[in-house]
Parts: structure tokens; sequence; C-alpha cells
């Protein structure tokens, strides 16, 4: 099992069956925003949340910060890697700790928290995989830049759709529930230094229909703010996005 090294700060007991993981990197107020809001809804009476942070120095995680709002664990990444290394890190520890599911958002406040207890609903009608779509009935997304908008319904999401020979309709989104099963699955593998950024998202959207596990979409809600567009994706990491995308086709990460 290729992990990153991490440190694990624990601040009550497990208490569900299920958990929530935000993978995050100094997103400030926004991740403060939203863990006030997932307080409010009581979302901590559904599973525990776990924070996957890749080494914030923004003091946003800090501990008086995450109890506050009923965080169960902090995670911080000291290993190389990016998205894909705070997953595989999440998912270690999740997986040491005896859950039985995930459900994975982003830590930016873009997301519709409500939906989380859907997530875990599907999780235990014995769903493997779960992505939440905002173009399906039920979904909504408000003040999409166009650029993105057309990249995730012409580009990306049929691209992963051919691949994986299920129709989705919401790609790009971390908005997910992941069953045990699919993350101890010894076929799928997802435990390997490859997956250092966006690859493992890409990944298991295309493997989980072809390893005939159970895979739906739900519908969410994600709102950007008005003006400029806030996101750590740049013209390069487009570009990578592209090519990982070509590396998967070629059964790169198979």
């Amino acid at each position: 099992m290729e992990v990153p090294q991490f440190k694990i700060f624990e601040f009550s007991p497990k208490k569900h069956d299920y958990c929530v993981g935000i993978p995050l990197l100094n997103e400030g107020d926004k991740i403060l925003k939203q863990l006030e809001r997932m307080f409010q809804f009581g979302i901590h009476h559904h599973a525990d949340i776990i924070i996957f942070d890749g080494g914030s120095n923004d003091g946003s995680t800090s501990s008086e910060n995450l109890t506050k709002y009923a965080v169960r664990t902090l995670l911080i990444k000291e290993g190389p890697g990016k998205q894909g290394a705070q997953f595989r890190m999440g998912f270690s520890y999740l997986l040491s700790q005896g859950y039985k599911g995930v459900v994975t958002i982003d830590g930016n406040n873009k997301d519709s928290i409500e939906s989380i207890p859907t997530f875990i609903e599907k999780l235990k009608e014995g769903h493997d995989f779960i992505q939440g779509s905002r173009f399906i009935e039920g979904g909504e997304h408000i003040n999409t830049p166009l650029s993105r908008l057309f990249a995730v319904k012409f580009i990306h999401s049929p691209w992963i759709s051919f691949l994986a020979r299920f129709r989705y309709t919401d790609t790009t989104s971390g908005y997910r529930g992941i069953s045990r099963e699919l993350l101890e699955d010894k076929n799928l593998n997802i435990f390997r230094n490859i997956f250092s950024a966006y690859e493992l998202l890409f990944y298991m959207s295309v493997m989980a229909p072809k390893l005939g596990k159970k895979v739906c979409e739900i519908p969410v809600t994600r709102a950007y703010p008005l003006g400029k567009t806030p996101t750590k994706i740049s013209f390069w990491g487009n570009f990578k996005i592209i090519f990982t995308l070509i590396k998967l086709t070629f059964g790169h990460y198979y």
C-alpha cells in the first residue's frame, strides 16, 4: 500500500458507520462557512467528519475551528503528491477505522451539503459509487462559468462515460459516495503513487462500472460566487487534465 506520510489528530471517537471526507488546501473562510453549514444541518448526526488536509498554513484547520463544528479527525499530509495523495491518505485512514463508506465533498463551500444524507442512504442500499450531478433532474448549477460548463458537458463527461461504458453527466465533481468494498477492491488498486493529482477521481469513475459495481448519479447543487471564478486549476492544470484523460484512454493507470 503506497500512502504518503501524514499526521493524525483525532478530536473524538468514531460514532458512525459512514464518514464525510473533505480534501482541502488553504480554503480559509470557505471551509469554515461550509463546516458551519454542515453543523447547523446536523451532518455530524449522520456521519463522522474527517478533513483530508494537503498542508494548509492559513489557520483554517486549527483544532479550535474544527472542534467547534464537530469535526472528528484532521489528517495532514506530509508526503509528496496533491489531491490524489490526499485521497489515498484519507481512504487508508477511514479503512483502518472500519468505516463502511465515505462521502467526499470539496472544502470550498460550493456544494449542497444537504445532499450528504442521500449519499449515505445510497451507500446503505448497496451502491458502491455514487456520483453527484448538477445536470440531472433535481440538480442545479448556479453561476457556472461557460467555459467550465462546456468542458464538463461536452468533453469530460462524454469522454469518461465512453471509457466507463456508463453514462455520467458530471464527472469533474468530487462530490461522491464510495463504498468500502470498492476502496478495498484489489482489481482497482487505488493505493499507488501514480495517483498523485486528479488521476484517481477519473480512474475510479471509469473502473467502478467496469468492475461490475453498483453505480448511480444523484442530483446535487453547485453554486459559484458571482464575479471572477475562484479556482486552483490553472491553464496548465487544464492541459494536465486532458493529458490525464489521454493516458487513461490508453490504459496507463490499469
